[in-house]
């Protein structure tokens, strides 16, 4: 007990005095998930909406593609986009590999199903009279399509929200596409393994509250938007 007592108040010590390395790692989390949350956004919401609206052959097949895709362990997509990182890879030449920009594109790979499939369920249980009052009334295409995501858009900001949730508290792209380098690639996630595996479980405690927050206000903002 003295031990979980002493590494709590060393936890809160390094926060409050907002040690470097701490805090480092908190910006590197949030630019990288906040970068990956917004490409995911504007391409998850707009697929989300295609495959809620239209009526096509396999529409059922997108959509259990699009479950599956949300429960794909993130250190497949890190393997994934290390094949098409590396110096072996398609896209090695760029020089991506061990860069935020890669855990930028392995972490949208993660988020863009969520987004749209949150969407597509945003789409779903939108009044189904929306479009066909509009089209009556004699909007065009694109008016009709802006009322529907006017309807629907706390849905979809509650996507966009899980997907930031699901990218800030991953570690296995982090770890893969970033390589945890010390003030430049290591995140929350990747510190707390790193540090508590040196013994340093103060550290490791320090970011795991920080993230627990981050996580909290999350939720709660998910949760304020589905009451509305």
């Amino acid at each position: 007990m003295d031990f979980i007592a002493e590494s709590w108040r060393t936890a809160l010590a390094l926060i409050i005095a907002l040690n470097r390395d701490v805090f480092t790692a908190v910006g590197t989390s949030l630019a990288v998930s906040l970068w990956s949350t917004l490409l995911a956004a504007l391409l998850g919401v707009p697929l989300g909406i295609g495959v809620g609206i239209a009526t096509f052959p396999g529409k059922r097949v997108v959509v259990t593609l699009l479950n599956t895709l949300m429960a794909l362990p993130t250190v497949v997509i890190g393997l994934l986009g290390y094949g098409m990182l590396s110096r072996q890879g398609p896209l090695g030449g760029f020089g991506l590999l061990f860069t935020p920009t890669a855990m930028v594109i392995g972490q949208t790979a993660l988020a863009i199903p969520i987004v749209a499939n949150y969407t597509v369920g945003a789409i779903a249980g939108a009044d189904a009279r929306i479009i066909a009052t509009a089209r009556t009334l004699g909007a065009g295409p694109v008016h009709c399509l802006g009322q529907l995501v006017k309807e629907v858009r706390f849905g979809i900001m509650a996507a966009i929200i899980a997907g930031f949730g699901r990218v800030i508290a991953e570690v296995g792209v982090a770890m893969m596409l970033g390589g945890n380098i010390r003030g430049y690639t290591r995140t929350m996630t990747t510190a707390i393994a790193l540090e508590t595996s040196k013994g340093e479980f103060a550290f490791g405690l320090a970011l795991g509250i920080i993230l627990m927050a981050a996580a909290l206000a999350v939720n709660l903002g998910l949760n304020a938007l589905q009451q509305r």
